[in-house]
């Protein structure tokens, strides 16, 4: 995909990207962006993100880390946190299954057919092929608007990433593994995974990467008052 022109060709182009080439990225621009996208907005400037990038032989000895442990723990291990509410009413909860009966319509992947939805998703923790990872974690002691913070820093690190030509998917799902990558990262006991991420340029040809996640119109989430 083309390098973007500006920040709404940014925001319209940045898509979860869930196919990679294997085309090596420049290790300066990832830290480039890395570094960039510490301007995003921080209540108290507390900048509460903390970020691992792996890439090279160190993604390669992760990549078999999970290539082993996912099946030896397909369910994951003790989460730390939600990734949805336990409860998850309408209409969220129909949002959440039409982006999957659409991704795996895509695929050509039927629902009956429950075990090659498991393999597929099992491709998460091989980083969807992508040459670099990305871990953003937070001291415990961080409570919902510090989280928040994480995501405007995540949010603003993908638009630079467009803006480089580069293409990423944030995986909350390594959040099910919080043991198996803390240790790997060397992640202090005071420090809490929050996501991974996954970053290079789209494989076009990818059956993933040929549909794009369906958005609410704007009256189901906007009210306007004196405008």
């Amino acid at each position: 995909m083309t390098a973007a022109k500006s920040v709404s060709d940014a925001v319209a182009s940045r898509r979860s990207v869930r196919g990679f080439l294997s085309t090596p990225v420049d290790p300066a621009v990832i830290r480039r962006v890395v570094e960039k996208a510490a301007r995003a907005p921080s209540g108290g400037n507390l900048q509460p993100w903390h970020i691992d990038v792996v890439a090279g032989p160190k993604l390669d000895e992760l990549k078999a880390i999970m290539a082993k442990r996912v099946p030896e723990s397909p369910k994951g291990e003790p989460t730390e946190y939600h990734i949805y509410p336990e409860v998850l009413n309408s209409p969220y909860k129909d949002y959440r299954f039409q982006v999957g009966e659409d991704l795996y319509g895509a695929l050509g992947i039927p629902r009956e057919d429950r075990m090659a939805r498991l393999m597929w998703f099992a491709r998460n923790f091989q980083f969807f092929g992508a040459p670099v990872a990305l871990f953003c974690s937070v001291a415990r002691t961080m409570g919902p608007p510090q989280w928040s913070d994480m995501g405007m820093y995540l949010q603003t690190l993908m638009l630079l990433l467009r803006e480089e030509g580069l293409d990423s998917c944030a995986q909350e799902c390594f959040a099910i593994y919080p043991q198996t990558i803390g240790n790997f990262l060397s992640l202090p006991e005071d420090r809490m995974l929050f996501c991974g991420m996954s970053i290079g340029y789209a494989d076009e040809a990818d059956k993933a990467n040929q549909f794009q996640s369906r958005r609410a119109p704007l009256e189901a989430f906007a009210t306007f008052h004196g405008i």
